[in-house]
């Protein structure tokens, strides 16, 4: 798809919907002798995420882990729209897009894997982490060139800020 029909995509974003495991996380899940589950997310993205809900996109997460880290960083980034132990996703998809009144081309979706594939047909754009299975590669609008968990959100995030003529904004904020 040519970036001229992706920013006119973009313009119409008023969510960003986030996998976990394998986007905000590299997907290795660290298991402690307890059995406590330990992830590892990226700073990059987390400032990323602040700056597009200062802008008005919304961002919520749809995952199948249930993963206490998840809702300690979420609250920490401010994204209130959280859905935790999803194995079929598009329940909580339908649940986030009513509490929102917005449609689906108005929905971006970022995922990696099988489970996210659905999702990614339903939304105005589907975007995989360049580590994504190949299904999922093939079938998104966009693909990042960085990976799960190593700045593939913040990418996507500067990319809607950019198109949408609110990052010069956002970068405001730190010089203040």
């Amino acid at each position: 798809m040519k970036t001229t029909e992706i920013n006119k995509i973009i313009m119409n974003i008023k969510l960003l919907i986030l996998d976990v495991d394998g986007v905000l996380t590299n997907g290795t899940v660290y298991l402690t002798d307890e059995g406590i589950e330990i992830k590892a997310f990226s700073i990059l993205d987390g400032i990323g995420i602040k700056m597009l809900l200062r802008s008005g996109v919304d961002v919520g997460i749809i995952t199948g882990s249930n993963s206490q880290a998840i809702k300690v960083r979420a609250d920490r980034l401010g994204i209130k729209y959280i859905y935790l132990n999803q194995e079929n996703k598009f329940s909580a998809f339908n649940d986030l897009k009513n509490k929102l009144s917005i449609q689906n081309h108005e929905i971006a979706y970022m995922g990696d894997d099988l489970p996210d594939l659905y999702l990614m047909h339903q939304v105005g754009l589907s975007i995989a982490v360049a580590n994504a299975t190949q299904l999922v590669l093939e079938d998104a609008k966009i693909v990042t060139k960085n990976k799960g968990g190593c700045g593939a959100v913040r990418e996507i995030c500067d990319l809607i800020l950019q198109a949408q003529g609110n990052f010069a904004n956002q970068l405001e904020f730190f010089n203040n």
